[in-house]
This record gives structure tokens, C-alpha cells and sequence, in this order.
């Protein structure tokens, strides 16, 4: 105790202590991470300083701690990335292994597995990460503006088979341990993610999360399109019915700022024969066009194993992870369909000469000449992959333009 705690240590007892006790005080920092050593630090300094003499003793004791503790460190990493490594070889006969790679930068050990019955495809990833991470895509490409991957994407978050609550969402973002939990829809594809790293906590996570996207309430009870997507209220006998809906009133916001309507204007503009001239997130004009039988025909279409991408990461059982999905996979015949139906076409290049478009925007009143006025200019650069170097290419460019503050096209724009 007069080693850690005293204010003034007996420096004479800590002398006469065998080198055995400066190897367990080394031993005792290196399990705390450190914390002895900022402890002892603070011993050998407080109080009255320690004389000349001690000085070697002092050095020698902190040598010993680098030198044990960098020993210890290096054969904890030996162990992890050994432990890590035998995740590449964990099979599952569900399962076929199709590729395996190290990222050693991250200390990533990726195996890509197929599911033979469903044929969905599943990245594992193991790493010395206790932050646990699950993900499942789908490549969801509208036809049209009716934003129903958007709606989708918030109605099966309201209850599945075998989570019958309406909203099992809202209950796991107040009593989970979940350190990430959310959905993203872009304009060709429906991510949900989540995260946590309590293991028990994130399993239950991730059957709450697959259960909904494969079995959702949502395609059998048409209330949960209507309440997310849209519907007609009436406030009051005497006025007009009006159309509400959580995904309805979300775009009406999104359509009211200028930035997002121009973004939307050039990307219909640049890809007028894709999915991404259209918008996925649904635009409010058109959404009360998305009928109940679109809806289901929807998730039938693109909600199959087959088309999505599954993914783990974190120091979870690489087993359980398939076991898990397994469970689910199993309930879904193959579907070689799938993921064709679901291929975005390049946008072919038909512009002749440039094109300008003039579209107007909701604002709020302004007096005489202080409307604002915003302009966009557009390239569609490839209507093919990119190269490797080509991609590089246009990246730097891009940044040696607009990247930084400094950049010239930037600079040149904002002192104008």
C-alpha cells in the first residue's frame, strides 16, 4: 500500500524490494492499462524527491514495466490475430464458402459465404472489435416517384411475425443497448443497420431487424401503407379531406427546400431512362398514386434473400452469425430471378449539344429584387464503369477543384 498511496513513500522500503515486486507493480500496470504506472509516477514525485541514488532504480523499474508490458501487448495481439484467423476456416453446411481475404490495415479477417438454399450472399467479419455490427441490404430500384422503397423502409419496422408490437422500433431505440440503430433508403438500394456491443443485446437486435424485412405486418395489414405512405384525414365535417401520412408529411419538408429540389431537378435531368430520374424518397405529388397491392408486389419483388447483401463485423462467434441467419434463410426457395430483375442500367449518353432547364422553386415572399436564384452545372462523365484509374482520376479532380477551401474553382466562386 505505501507503494500506490502513500504521499510520502519510504523510499528506503521501495529500494530494498526485490526486482520480483517491480515485475508484479509492471504486471499490475500493464492489466489496468497503465493506470499503476501514472499512480507510481505520482508516488515517486510527491512529496520529498527522490535523491540521485535512487534515480537508476527508478529508470530501471520503468524499463522493466516498457519491456514486460510491450511483451504482454505483442503476445495479446499474437492471440487475437491467431483466434481471428481461425474465423476464415468456420464453416456451416447451409453455407458455401466463396471468398476470403485479410485486410490487415483494419485487422479485418472477411470470409463471403452463399446460402445454398436461398442463395443470399453474407459477409463475415472478424475483427478485435467489441462493437458489434449487422446490415442487411436489398437493391431496391423504383419505377416511378410513389417513393415506395421509402415507405417500405419504415413499414416493416412495424412489427413481423414473430414481433407482433406495432412499433418494435421505438421500444428498441429506448430500452436496447444498441450503440447504432436505423434505415437509410437511397435511390437503388434499402439498408438497414444496426449495432450494439452487448452480445445478447446485439443477437436479439439482429432477429428483431430480419424478421421484420423478411415477414413485416406491414404486406398483409394495410392500415401500416396507410399510416406510413398515405391516407385522407378529415379534421373537421366542414373541410376538405386532406392527405396525411409519415412519409407523406416527411417529403412535404423535403420538397420545400430549394437545395433539395435542385439536386432532385438535375439528377431527373442527367438520368431521364434510369431509376435515378425518379425519386425514391417520393414525391409528395405522387405519392397518393402508391396503392396497397404496389406496395406488396414491391417487397414480394425485391425482399428476397437473393437479392440482398447481408453483412457482420465485430468479435462475435462467426458460427452463431450463420446459425442465425440460417434460421431465416431457410423459409425462402431459390429465386435465380431475383437479382436480374433488380440490375440499374447505365445511363446512355444522347445529349448533342448542352441542355438548359429553368424550373421555379416554393419561397418565402421577398421584396422586389431579392429573390435568390440558384444555378447548377452537370456532367454525366460515363456511361460505363470507370477504370481504376479513371475513377482516381475524376476523384482528384474533383478535389483539386472544390475539395478544400482553397481550392481553386472554390475559392474563385466564393470571392466573387
Amino acid at each position: 500500500n505505501a507503494l500506490v498511496f502513500s504521499n510520502k513513500p519510504p523510499m528506503k522500503t521501495i529500494h530494498k524490494r526485490s526486482s520480483s515486486m517491480a515485475l508484479w507493480v509492471a504486471c499490475l500496470a500493464s492489466f489496468r492499462g497503465g493506470r499503476s504506472t501514472s499512480v507510481m509516477a505520482a508516488a515517486f514525485t510527491s512529496g520529498r524527491q527522490p535523491s540521485k541514488t535512487r534515480a537508476p532504480f527508478l529508470n530501471t523499474l520503468i524499463r522493466q514495466k516498457n519491456s514486460l508490458s510491450s511483451v504482454m501487448k505483442s503476445t495479446a495481439t499474437s492471440s487475437i490475430a491467431t483466434d481471428l484467423e481461425k474465423s476464415l476456416h468456420v464453416v456451416h453446411p447451409s453455407y458455401d464458402v466463396i471468398q476470403k481475404d485479410v485486410v490487415e490495415e483494419y485487422g479485418a479477417y472477411c470470409t463471403i459465404y452463399r446460402h445454398k438454399k436461398s442463395g443470399a450472399e453474407l459477409m463475415s467479419v472478424a475483427t478485435d472489435d467489441d462493437n458489434k455490427v449487422f446490415g442487411i441490404t436489398f437493391r431496391t430500384p423504383p419505377s416511378d416517384s410513389t417513393g415506395v422503397p421509402h415507405i417500405l423502409e419504415h413499414s416493416v419496422l412495424c412489427g413481423s411475425r414473430k414481433y407482433k408490437t406495432k412499433d418494435p422500433f421505438v421500444q428498441l431505440l429506448q430500452g436496447s443497448l444498441q450503440t447504432f440503430l436505423n434505415a437509410f433508403t437511397y435511390p437503388d438500394r434499402t439498408c438497414y443497420v444496426v449495432a450494439s456491443q452487448n452480445t445478447k443485446d446485439f443477437y436479439n437486435l439482429v432477429n428483431v431487424y430480419t424478421d421484420a424485412v423478411f415477414h413485416p405486418r406491414a404486406i398483409t395489414d394495410p392500415m401500416v401503407h396507410a399510416q406510413e405512405g398515405w391516407h385522407l384525414e378529415l379534421e373537421n365535417k366542414d373541410d376538405p379531406l386532406t392527405y396525411k401520412g409519415v412519409v407523406y408529411n416527411e417529403m412535404k419538408g423535403v420538397y420545400s427546400s430549394s437545395d433539395s429540389l435542385l439536386g432532385r431537378e438535375s439528377m431527373r435531368s442527367m438520368f431521364p431512362d434510369t431509376t435515378y430520374g425518379v425519386d425514391s424518397g417520393g414525391d409528395p405529388a405522387v405519392i397518393p398514386e402508391l396503392s396497397f397491392d404496389q406496395f406488396v408486389d414491391f417487397h414480394t419483388k425485391f425482399y428476397h434473400p437473393a437479392n440482398s447483401r447481408i453483412y457482420f463485423s465485430g468479435d462475435d462467434d462467426v458460427l452463431k452469425r450463420l446459425e442465425i441467419m440460417d434460421e431465416y434463410l431457410q423459409d425462402f426457395e431459390p429465386s435465380p430471378e431475383s437479382k436480374p430483375k433488380s440490375v440499374v442500367d447505365w445511363q446512355k449518353k444522347t445529349f448533342k449539344e448542352p441542355k438548359k432547364e429553368i424550373h421555379t422553386y416554393p419561397a418565402a415572399a421577398a421584396d422586389g429584387d431579392d429573390a435568390t436564384h440558384m444555378v447548377t452545372i452537370n456532367w454525366l462523365m460515363n456511361d460505363r464503369p470507370f477504370t481504376s484509374t479513371e475513377e482516381l482520376t475524376s476523384n482528384l479532380l474533383d478535389h483539386l477543384l472544390l475539395g478544400t477551401s482553397s481550392s481553386i474553382l472554390r475559392k474563385t466562386l466564393m470571392e466573387s
